[in-house]
């Protein structure tokens, strides 16, 4: 078997309605895509929604004849709803507040899309040839990705957070633990187009 490469990013930053990527967005995709122009990827995947398509194809249009597909499983949803009993003592209201938003239906839906996304997305590859991917998707999701290659209590998705266009990428190897190689990487972005996504406070770290 061969290792996965998954690059994982959080789509570019978007309007209020997240019916369209902003400018900033825009620009914060090409230069992701520029920063990835090296990278021999056999496949990007993106969501359905308008601003993970926009972010994909703006990344897709700086690399060399890379497929791009659109998978119901790279969208945005609820991957892991957990038990009140698994969340910290001192945070659970907090957090049970945030997750009592969403519906039996919608955990359901995010549940089932997960076991899709983990099938399709993570581990070892079949024959013996390395793969290289790019995921463009939204922040459940890369929370998600990034807090099981580490191995970590399954509610701690909740408090790990993307920048738009940041880098992350994690390697699944037949032969050695899953690594966390890259996370939340801004680095091909200059300091006014950093910590997008993210409270303000976050852009004195520029």
């Amino acid at each position: 078997m061969g290792s996965r490469y998954l690059f994982l990013t959080r789509h570019g930053e978007a309007l209020p309605d997240e019916s369209a990527l902003t400018g900033v967005g825009s620009r914060q995709a090409v230069l992701l895509g520029h920063r990835l122009e090296q990278v021999p990827f056999d496949a990007i995947h993106h969501g359905p929604l308008a601003r993970t398509e926009q972010t994909a194809k703006l990344v897709a249009e700086q690399l060399d004849d890379v497929p791009t597909h659109a998978v119901d499983a790279a969208g945005d949803y609820l991957p892991y709803f957990p038990d009140r009993a698994e969340l910290p003592e001192d945070s659970a209201d907090q957090w049970s507040c945030f997750l009592d938003q969403f519906t039996i239906l919608e955990r359901q839906r995010g549940a089932k899309l997960l076991r899709e996304a983990t099938a399709r997305f993570t581990g070892p590859v079949e024959g013996e040839q390395d793969r290289y991917e790019l995921l463009v998707t939204h922040n459940y999701l890369a929370g998600w990705l990034v807090n099981q290659a580490q191995d970590a209590p399954a509610w701690r998705w909740l408090a790990l957070n993307h920048a738009n266009a940041a880098l992350s990428v994690i390697r699944y190897s037949p032969d050695r633990a899953t690594s966390l190689l890259v996370f939340n990487d801004m680095g091909h972005l200059p300091a006014e187009l950093r910590w997008t996504g993210f409270p303000g406070e976050f852009r004195a770290l520029a």
